[in-house]
């Protein structure tokens, strides 16, 4: 081999596990290049015996030619001295300091799809079929950089024909690091809940049997399991729905394709390529009438919208090859538990819930949730960010160049975390509520998993003010080991999310955040939760917010909607006792009294300016759950299906402003009035709607001209509102208001690591 004058190229991005090598050799290859690529620990590396002319014309191709999964973040050349080895050849990985991403899970690609169900291919119906264009990625890596050797995988030795495969840069499946087949990969079998194994000549297709003949199945999937149930017998249904204890929440649904699906759901052509895509998310579709075969009733009680996803997995397509109706497909686990991902923690958790189990030996190395995306005007909104598109990488605004290594250690609902590394945020998958003790130990387990796959080294941490939080715990425990804590209001933190995804400078004009959600710590010690915040990353200035009320009980009044009611309705000062009890017979039974006096001595009763708990309120008012909620949001979220029964041009309900808070008083009088007058409930519902839209724009407007902004983000869970965030948005931007949202991220509490973290690197700043 001789030397020769050439150029080093480094590659940074997701372009490891993805094909990207095989690329970049063919490229080479074919305009007759010299040199070599490998995979380091930061990326990929590549040498060339070239001029600049032929380096120019490589690097074309190759952002032309990247293959789907890939993504080039950076590209940078210097000259070098190349050693020729006289052709173009794909090098040995090597060890160093990690700066690579990690690839997302992909869903069965269109060449695998079809050869899965080709008896003359080899791998002809094999269950676990993937290449470097699909298949498991973080749900199998136990540390970068991403070889066969790091993940689940390394059990499975290759035949010679997958070893071929494996080996050949002209392959599609050239180190495709879970590649196997019925000789050497991963085997599937069926077991009863006993865990006695099951001796079937065609499993999927007896699985099929048990479904249409209304069982229960356990399914081991790509990042664990689900439950799954033919989900247009109203029994099977209600049977998950008693055994796995979750009376009322949505359950997503598994369809064989598109065309089963229009006959269940709006399809527009944006959703079918986001279900089609190779993140493969629950799609929430607003539903359709079914006369042949519809769904059960209790699939989604108290939603206008049905989660709908596609078989992503080789062992999904198998099962829903011959079902013509949807499938329930929801998580496999006991309620509020986090997903089992291991065939011991399946055989524990789920004994008692499936009648059969699907089980594998490919070991899930990292629990991996459905995505779930919402399609509002057109466009898409992260409801939870998870299979397909975690890990995340985000870059950051202009001005945090020099910002420090550190992590973010979210909040306790809808958790997820971020680290901060090389000029650019790592957001892990959803982890879910951290009050689940599982769930805390799944969040320590990918805390530590991050930290490994990315040598992430910093001592520099960040939380939630809110003292109980167990993110914050955590937090205050790392700071008594020595680490540096800093602590984040959470609504500054939604508001630094919502800039931070759009880009938005660090040295930028104050913006007007509007933040509407549960509750959240506030800078005074109370709970906030309707905020009009200005500022950016480094501070903010409350302007105004919803006027505050006694959280009656704390958080005994987020479950049992009624209490927030009536602490609304004493607030307000509409109507006496006994008119109430009448009004709302519920409050007859309920020991209002005893809440007044709690009122009084101030004894459980914190003050809160929560947007989501004046939902609750209302919910509460109209009928909507107001004894009690099964889930979060619950109450809130059949309200709005109940206003979109209404009249879109019933007229607004009034909320009044006075010293900058949003007093419901006036509304509250509307809607007693209404009562009285036995209005339609979904009319009154909807007049809800449009009126604390109206109030909000008018509110952002008052403070506009006061303070000069231009641009105003709109952030919260209460944001996931699509009826008004639609309001909003359009009627801000009518107003001649730059209006920011969420592209990415969700609106809700999985936005806030990214929102900490950039606001802890913006005061590292300065």
């Amino acid at each position: 081999m001789t030397a020769h004058n050439g150029f080093r190229l480094t590659i940074n991005g997701l372009v490891q596990g993805v094909g990207f090598r095989p690329t970049v050799w063919r490229i080479a290859n074919d305009l007759g290049l010299h040199g070599s690529v490998l995979n380091d620990a930061g990326g990929v590396v590549v040498e060339l015996v070239a001029d600049v002319s032929l380096r120019d014309r490589f690097i074309a191709e190759l952002q032309a030619q990247c293959p789907p999964l890939a993504r080039i973040d950076t590209l940078e050349f210097t000259g070098a001295v190349v050693t020729d080895p006289g052709a173009f050849v794909i090098s040995e990985t090597q060890q160093g300091s990690v700066t690579t991403g990690c690839a997302p899970d992909a869903a069965t690609c269109p060449q695998c799809r079809s050869e899965l169900f080709d008896p003359f291919n080899r791998r002809f119906r094999y269950p676990f079929i993937n290449c470097t264009h699909c298949g498991p990625r973080l749900s199998i890596i136990r540390q970068i950089p991403y070889d066969r050797a790091t993940t689940t995988m390394a059990q499975f030795t290759q035949c010679p024909e997958c070893r071929t495969e494996y080996e050949d840069p002209a392959d599609r499946r050239f180190h495709a690091q879970p590649n196997a087949c019925a000789t050497c990969g991963p085997q599937v079998w069926l077991e009863d809940n006993q865990g006695q194994k099951q001796t079937v000549d065609d499993l999927f297709s007896l699985l099929a049997a048990a479904l249409r003949a209304g069982k229960i199945v356990a399914f081991k999937g790509l990042g664990g399991f689900h439950l799954a149930c033919d989900a247009t017998n109203p029994e099977a249904v209600a049977e998950l729905r008693l055994r796995k204890h979750r009376p009322d929440k949505a359950f997503a649904l598994m369809v064989r394709d598109l065309d089963v699906l229009r006959s269940y759901a709006h399809l527009d052509n944006n959703a079918a390529n986001l279900l089609t895509g190779s993140e493969a998310p629950v799609v929430l579709l607003d539903a359709v009438e079914n006369s042949g075969c519809p769904l059960a009733d209790n699939v989604a009680p108290g939603q206008f919208q049905l989660g709908f996803m596609l078989p992503y997995t080789p062992l999904h397509l198998l099962l829903m090859e011959t079902l013509d109706v949807p499938l329930v497909m929801t998580s496999g686990n006991r309620s509020g538990a986090p997903q089992a991902i291991s065939n011991e923690d399946a055989r524990d958790q789920l004994s008692e819930i499936a009648d059969l189990f699907l089980m594998h030996d490919r070991p899930i190395q990292n629990r991996v949730d459905d995505s779930v995306v919402r399609q509002v005007d057109g466009r898409s909104h992260y409801l939870r960010r998870a299979r397909g598109y975690a890990p995340t990488s985000l870059p950051l605004p202009p001005g945090f160049d020099l910002s420090p290594d550190l992590i973010a250690l979210g909040a306790e609902l809808k958790n997820t975390l971020c680290l901060i590394q090389s000029g650019r945020a790592i957001l892990t998958q959803h982890l879910g509520d951290l009050e689940d003790a599982r769930t805390y130990e799944q969040y320590q387990h990918t805390l530590s998993l991050y930290q490994n796959l990315y040598q992430h080294q910093s001592d520099l941490y960040v939380c939630d003010k809110h003292p109980e939080y167990l993110s914050s715990k955590f937090g205050e425990q790392l700071a008594e080991e020595g680490k540096t804590l800093i602590r984040v209001q959470h609504h500054h933190a939604h508001l630094a999310a919502c800039l931070g995804e759009n880009g938005y400078p660090l040295e930028g004009e104050p913006v007007l955040g509007i933040c509407l959600d549960g509750t959240g710590f506030g800078l005074d010690n109370t709970l906030w939760g309707g905020e009009f915040l200005l500022g950016g990353y480094q501070q903010i200035e409350r302007l105004a917010h919803i006027k505050p009320f006694p959280l009656v009980g704390g958080v005994q009044a987020i479950r049992e909607p009624w209490r927030c009611l009536y602490a609304q309705l004493k607030q307000a000062g509409v109507c006496g006792q006994s008119d109430l009890e009448v009004l709302f017979p519920l409050l007859a039974t309920k020991p209002c009294a005893t809440l007044d006096k709690m009122v009084e001595k101030e004894l459980n009763c914190p003050i809160t300016s929560s947007a989501g708990r004046l939902f609750d309120a209302v919910a509460a008012a109209l009928g909507c759950h107001a004894e009690g909620i099964t889930y979060e949001g619950q109450a809130a979220i059949e309200l709005e299906t109940l206003a979109r029964q209404g009249d879109p041009e019933t007229p607004p309900y009034s909320l009044a402003i006075v010293d900058n808070q949003i007093d419901p008083a006036p509304f509250w009088q509307q809607l007693i009035d209404d009562l009285q007058q036995q209005r339609n409930r979904a009319d009154m519902a909807m007049a809800f709607h449009k009126g604390i839209a109206q109030v909000v724009v008018a509110q952002a407007l008052a403070l506009q001209k006061a303070h000069g902004f231009s641009t105003v983000a709109l952030s919260g869970g209460v944001m996931q509102n699509s009826l008004l965030f639609s309001a909003l948005e359009n009627q801000l931007s009518a107003q001649g208001l730059y209006v920011l949202t969420h592209q990415r991220l969700p609106a809700n509490d999985g936005c806030i690591a990214f929102g900490q973290a950039l606001i802890a690197a913006a005061q590292a700043e300065h």
